[in-house]
């Protein structure tokens, strides 16, 4: 990108001219705040004769900060002498000149999450404190770093929270612990970084001499003592220039304080500047989220415009079920597969328990995907923790299953205890299954038995139950054994993620078991082992499936924005006005993802805590001017799915008939079969598919291209699957 003002618009140059003193610029989603802030340092540069030393750009992640250091160095050659960095590299950095002035020497060690947890633990092993407390106490910590406050000063803010005076005790223990180490966390670059500002006069003179213009993106992520930083980094000059958006905060649950921009318009008497207009929308995608942002009171007023074209209306629609929703997806990609790469779509959600049965319904037809920022379903720890009794109970010699969650909850059984259990196993011919069984009679110290016994427990009530039960009662009456409800009773965003994918997980067996009656827990568990086993097709070109949260700062062509139903979006514990809020403007991002499609989805019904519930519509629907009424599928054939004439609910089923197609697209692999190669399958037929295999088409149902069969597929079970569709051939 070259330097050229004229490139900008009018809102755009306003505050890249204004160099001096204090402003705010408040840049609506798509509206090129990283084009104004590139442009402003070029312009300090090379208009104002500043040096590029003297200019300071922070932004948050390492990524956003090489990408507009790479921009400034192709505007300008002196822009590769401006400090671009994230708060903790800059921090790290001041750190490393003057830790001396807070008592460390140079060259201190950076302790990551791991080094942090390993170091908790000791300090608590060390205090004999109940190990339980390790995950508050981690949160607690952190929490107080971000804050600014010292444990006494934690202590006395937050009386309120159970155990407080024993994690205090705990992070005065850990700090201590560091500083014998010479070592410092990730909160501390920050927390100990404005210590030396505010204490240390000559750092603090040293660097708010030398930032004579100081620049911040996404400012409305900022946390309490980032905030306390760019004062005392600013003390001197006083020419800041903050870009953000506080329509875009969605990150209060790690830290953020949207109070920081009232609170900089206060401390600093600054100008705002707003950006409004947008490059990256259609009119109506934005006539939506202006619609709804607008709810929101915690905010500066401004409406999104665009000299885009208007584009094709949202489309919403209600599933019967989140296999229903999860098809719609999945044949609108389908449908619209000849005018864009998969690349181009993606799958947002609130929660990301909600990729299971999209997941499944990309494998079945075979359309890459990828889960963007986080684990694929069955990879997530409490998934494959829970699964991992399973594997116990189907194969008592899996000893990697039981390594796995011998101390899940925890026991108190550590390595040291695992060595010996293992020993003991080794030295008398028996599997580990078998010394744990029968741990009563092991010559084995009595405490190890005592912490033994009620895994032990565990396994001999599993066994007892698992030819009596179904398999998804099995599951739910593990998760009672193992009282997960109170392990996972604290309310925090982990929690509930961790909640939300242990229902999916009921739901998915009990999907399993119903396609499958009969099923042994073998079956099952030889289904969902080939299942997540899949290899992945190494290719770039796949859907996205993402939460919110993580596809923050991303744009698509075609978005779709699934589980808008209240207590999944807003999630079931934003109860406040300022966490519904954030949950409003986490709705907003989601929406002003999309550039020219955007698809908003909602069940009637979803199995949610342990239970196939009624879902009641998310109140941002409403918002927004959606109301009760869903759409049907009207870029795919339709496929007859029991929408039933006593619907409650009122459908436009008007549909668009695209040609069918036998031949690949440029962008896609899928082919869609004509009619008559369709009706050639027959049941008892041997079929291949390109990932479950060969299998046996057991019932057929509808006819063209709108025939689907249940196969039942060996190793996986029985699947429904629209023929058309599925990466299927007669078996030869």
């Amino acid at each position: 990108m070259q330097y050229d003002l004229n490139s900008l618009n009018n809102e755009q140059l306003a505050p890249v001219m204004d160099t001096e003193g204090c402003i705010l610029v408040t840049a609506g989603a798509g509206s090129g705040k990283t084009r104004l802030l590139t442009h402003r340092i070029a312009y300090l540069i090379t208009e104002k004769n500043v040096s590029p030393y003297n200019i300071l750009a922070i932004t948050f992640t390492n990524k956003a900060a090489g990408e507009m250091a790479s921009r400034l160095q192709d505007m300008t050659p002196e822009g590769r002498y401006v400090w671009v960095s994230t708060f903790h590299s800059m921090c790290a950095r001041i750190l490393r000149r003057f830790a001396d002035r807070i008592g460390y020497t140079q060259s201190f060690s950076i302790y990551a999450d791991a080094e942090k947890e390993k170091l908790i633990s000791n300090v608590i092993g060390e205090m004999q404190v109940d190990d339980e407390l390790k995950k508050n106490a981690i949160y607690h910590i952190g929490n107080a770093k971000n804050l600014g406050l010292s444990p006494e000063e934690y202590l006395k803010d937050f009386t309120y929270v159970p155990d407080i005076e024993t994690i205090c005790d705990i992070y005065t223990a850990y700090n201590k612990a560091l500083k014998n180490n010479n070592a410092m966390d990730f909160d501390d670059l920050l927390f100990k970084t404005e210590e030396l500002l505010r204490t240390c006069d000559e750092a603090r003179e040293y660097y708010s001499e030398k930032f004579e213009y100081i620049h911040v993106d996404e400012f409305q992520d900022t946390n309490t003592i980032q905030y306390e930083l760019i004062k005392l980094l600013a003390y001197k000059h006083r020419n800041v220039c903050v870009v953000g958006d506080e329509d875009q905060c969605i990150y209060g649950w790690r830290g953020a304080n949207i109070e920081n921009i009232r609170n900089f318009i206060r401390d600093f008497n600054c100008k705002i500047y707003k950006l409004e207009q947008n490059y990256r929308s259609t009119k109506k995608i934005l006539d939506l989220a202006n619609h709804l942002i607008a709810n929101n009171t915690s905010r500066i007023e401004k409406k999104l415009w665009t000299e885009n074209d208007s584009g094709v209306n949202v489309d919403y629609y209600i599933g019967s079920s989140d296999g229903d929703e999860a098809d719609f997806v999945r044949q609108t990609i389908n449908a619209l597969s000849d005018r864009y790469r998969l690349s181009d779509f993606a799958v947002l959600m609130r929660t990301n328990a909600l990729t299971r049965p999209f997941e499944q319904r990309f494998l079945q037809y075979g359309i890459a995907y990828k889960v963007y920022g986080g684990f694929k379903f069955y990879d997530r720890k409490e998934i494959k923790d829970l699964l991992a009794y399973f594997r116990i109970t189907a194969n008592h010699y899996d000893s990697e299953a039981i390594v796995r969650v011998i101390n899940f909850p925890r026991r108190g059984i550590g390595a040291s205890s695992l060595n010996t259990l293992m020993g003991m196993a080794n030295s008398s011919g028996k599997s580990l299954y078998e010394v744990i069984m029968n741990i009563s009679g092991e010559d084995l110290p009595e405490t190890l038995k005592k912490k033994v016994l009620p895994f032990a427990t565990v396994l001999g009530l599993l066994e007892e139950q698992k030819d009596k039960l179904e398999i998804d009662n099995l599951m739910r009456y593990l998760i009672r054994l193992l009282d997960l409800k109170t392990l996972y009773a604290e309310q925090n965003e982990e929690n509930e993620n961790r909640k939300a994918n242990i229902n999916e997980l009921l739901s998915s067996i009990k999907e399993y078991t119903t396609m499958n009656p009969g099923a042994s827990l073998d079956d099952y568990m030889q289904s969902v082992t080939l299942w997540s086993d899949l290899d992945d097709e190494p290719t770039e070109d796949c859907v996205h499936l993402a939460t919110v949260h993580s596809a923050k700062g991303l744009e698509f062509k075609v978005v779709f924005v699934v589980g808008l139903e209240d207590g999944i979006f807003p999630i079931s514990h934003a109860q406040s006005k300022a966490e519904l809020e954030e949950e409003r403007r986490l709705f907003y991002v989601a929406i002003t993802r999309a550039k020219e499609r955007l698809f908003i989805t909602r069940t009637r019904s979803r199995f949610l805590y342990g239970k196939l519930s009624d879902s009641i519509p998310s109140r941002f629907l409403i918002e927004i001017g959606l109301d009760s009424r869903g759409r049907r599928n009207r870029y795919a054939e339709s496929e007859e799915r029991g929408y039933g004439s006593n619907d409650d609910y009122s459908y436009n089923t008007e549909t668009y008939r695209f040609k069918p197609r036998t031949e690949y697209s440029r962008n896609d692999n899928r082919a869609v079969r004509q009619q008559d190669d369709v009706n050639k399958f027959y049941v008892g037929e041997k079929i291949r598919h390109k990932k479950f295999g060969v299998g046996t088409i057991i019932s057929i149902s509808g006819s063209g291209i709108s025939l689907s069969a249940v196969i039942d597929f060996e190793g996986y079970g029985k699947m429904n699957i629209a023929v058309a569709y599925a990466p299927i051939s007669e078996e030869v």
